[in-house]
């Protein structure tokens, strides 16, 4: 059973599916902390719920990301962590907490990158006017959206898609996805870290 760690800004509704994929025996893992910089997130309530224990950072109280990464990474290891799952974290992660957990920090992006990295994919690709785009499980490097790709998945771009709705159908797999693809990643990486 891995301990995760999941890093949220927003909403958390990658969180919630990860969490509701581990009761129901789908996925090996425990989430154990969640890590949000911003303190009104829904993702916040969510984890309290789920009794799951929060840490919130203002990376304005701190005077670089190096410090607020060694904050988090003392709570990592105060958790034992074995993964950081990223879920809507809308903040690059540094050479800090990408050393230490090389190949265990894994995100999901809502595009199929390497189209549409950065914010906003979901905008971006209706801007360009594709017919189709998607979502992206990937490994963390200290590029943009730049990591080893773990998984993809396309989701067709509908006539008359606004953000919100292409938003949602994006979503709706990658509930599905990021789950399944954790499990073959936990069960491919059996030691403990």
């Amino acid at each position: 059973m891995k301990r995760i760690a999941v890093f949220a800004s927003g909403n958390g509704s990658n969180f919630q599916a990860i969490c509701d994929a581990a009761k129901e025996g789908r996925l090996d893992a425990e989430p154990v902390l969640v890590v949000c910089d911003k303190a009104g997130a829904f993702v916040l309530e969510r984890a309290a719920a789920e009794g799951v224990d929060a840490f919130t950072f203002s990376a304005k109280d701190y005077p670089d990301k190096a410090s607020y990464e060694q904050e988090i990474l003392r709570r990592l290891n105060e958790y034992r962590v074995d993964f950081i799952i990223l879920a809507g974290y809308m903040r690059l992660i540094g050479p800090t907490l990408i050393q230490p957990y090389a190949e265990r920090i894994v995100n999901i992006h809502p595009s199929l990158l390497p189209a549409f990295p950065g914010k906003d994919a979901v905008g971006q690709s209706l801007q360009a006017g594709v017919k189709v785009t998607g979502l992206t499980i990937h490994y963390v490097d200290e590029g943009m959206d730049t990591g080893p790709i773990l998984a993809q998945q396309a989701v067709p771009v509908l006539d008359g898609d606004t953000r919100d709705s292409l938003q949602e159908r994006i979503q709706k797999k990658e509930h599905e996805l990021y789950p399944e693809v954790l499990q073959q990643l936990f069960r491919k990486k059996q030691h403990t870290y």
